[in-house]
């Protein structure tokens, strides 16, 4: 065999072979000779149609187009094995088929061009000596006053209202109805589906409700009977009843207030697995704190890998690209089933059409990430022990069920982490990385992305 190379765009080799005029022949009579085999003709036993009849049946292009789809298998499995070369994934064919088959003649060479995927090849920038900037994460003591709160609230107890109008923090049972307002003076206007119950309990809260509902709800007394003038929200869920107004029809049917627990040691022990007040407050305040470490380590961390990104060129292949999309997809068909969503419903080819699109930003940005850190790795030397990869195995599978584990990509999910870890580690100390406060590099295009990547969960 002739065998051409030339390196393409997007990390592709692209190979023209010539496959020679013995190896034509010899293909064709082994391709003809298992058809005649397995075909069923009427009037001849299988396996003694005369070859003319075959081709006559079946026709040539047919027959040709089998010779040629094995002549171009077998060749590219042979020439990527002989010129070793490190494909991914199957081949594309560049030779338009068709031609091939209206020009192939089992007596003659066959010329064909393809193109395979391979590794592509990481151009690293500067990688030392940059300067970027990152969010600082502090601890907010309050955040433990919050959860605590929270927490009260959860247990609060309800108790009948008496001698006083509604007011915020309050439970109110309803009855209400909204309808469209009327087109003449004096008629009642349409009920719209959905905004009408009995019976209803909200709590006298700020954003309970379309804005003005729960505001309206405040001084009234059990009994009373009100209407509210209001408008539905510009971000509104269900999209025909946006910035459209409404009225409501309100009575308040009844009216409580939560009762809170105080925070006590018996409190601690009905919400937790500690003793007393102190305990828990420890707990929470070295919880949060961590996180808040945790959390300025991942800004310090994605902000070397954003300017790495910068400085870095790399040739995604398609394969890889393919590859990752559909990891990210399972990733997500996983959460969603573990939310009790049914995957059939939810996954419309529609859906899937619009996640992949949306997943290729994210696994373009994945790929050349850990390609950075690998190629950094190896440049530096930096390397992990087998006790490194087992501790940190057995510290991931500790609660979960052996029998659920793919030890293969457990192992790489396992080296992929450890290895990011000490190349991003090694990475901050070779650069210099100014914290900022919180807050301060949120732009609103990463606002705007963020509200699009919700919408899309949302759907």
């Amino acid at each position: 065999m002739k065998i051409t190379q030339e390196k393409l765009p997007a990390s592709q080799i692209g190979l023209e072979i010539e496959i020679p005029a013995e190896t034509s022949k010899k293909t064709y009579e082994k391709v003809i000779t298992q058809i005649a085999r397995t075909t069923n003709i009427p009037g001849f036993r299988q396996g003694k149609v005369p070859r003319p009849i075959l081709l006559q049946r079946l026709g040539h292009d047919r027959i040709k187009a089998a010779v040629l789809e094995e002549l171009i298998q077998d060749s590219l499995k042979l020439v990527i094995e002989q010129e070793s070369i490190n494909s991914l994934g199957n081949y594309s064919l560049r030779s338009e088929f068709e031609e091939l088959v209206s020009n192939y003649q089992p007596g003659n060479a066959v010329v064909f061009k393809a193109a395979v995927d391979v590794p592509p090849e990481v151009t690293l920038g500067q990688y030392q000596g940059l300067k970027v900037q990152a969010e600082e994460i502090k601890y907010d003591p309050s955040a433990v006053d919050n959860l605590i709160e929270e927490q009260r609230q959860r247990l609060a107890t309800l108790v009948p209202v008496e001698g006083r109008a509604a007011q915020m923090g309050d439970m109110a049972i309803v009855d209400f109805e909204g309808r469209k307002p009327a087109e003449n003076e004096g008629e009642e206007g349409e009920l719209i589906e959905g905004t009408k119950a009995d019976e209803f309990q909200v709590e006298l809260a700020e954003g309970k409700f379309i804005p003005g509902f729960v505001e309206g709800i405040v001084g009234m007394n059990i009994d009373d009977s009100k209407t509210l003038d209001l408008t539905f929200p510009e971000d509104y869920p269900q999209k025909d009843l946006a910035n459209q107004p409404v009225i409501f029809s309100i009575t308040l049917k009844d009216l409580k207030e939560k009762e809170l627990p105080e925070v006590d040691d018996e409190f601690v022990k009905e919400v937790s697995e500690f003793e007393t007040v102190a305990e828990l407050r420890e707990s929470l305040e070295k919880q949060y704190q961590e996180k808040a470490e945790n959390d300025t380590k991942l800004n310090v961390q994605q902000a070397l890998v954003d300017e790495l990104l910068k400085h870095t060129t790399i040739e995604i292949p398609e394969t890889m690209m393919e590859e990752e999309v559909q990891n990210l997809l399972m990733q997500t068909a996983n959460e969603i089933q573990r939310m009790g969503v049914d995957l059939n419903q939810f996954f419309t080819r529609e859906m899937v059409g619009r996640m992949r699109e949306t997943a290729r930003p994210e696994a373009s940005k994945n790929l050349h990430t850990n390609l950075i850190i690998e190629k950094i790795a190896e440049q530096e030397s930096i390397t992990l022990t087998d006790e490194e990869v087992n501790e940190k195995i057995a510290e991931v599978t500790k609660d979960l069920n052996s029998s659920e584990i793919d030890e293969n990509k457990l192992q790489k999910f396992v080296r992929n982490d450890l290895l990011s870890d000490k190349v991003l580690t090694f990475l901050q100390e070779k650069n210099e990385v100014e914290l900022v406060p919180e807050g301060t590099l949120t732009t609103d295009e990463e606002e705007v992305t963020e509200a699009e990547t919700a919408e899309v969960t949302a759907e």
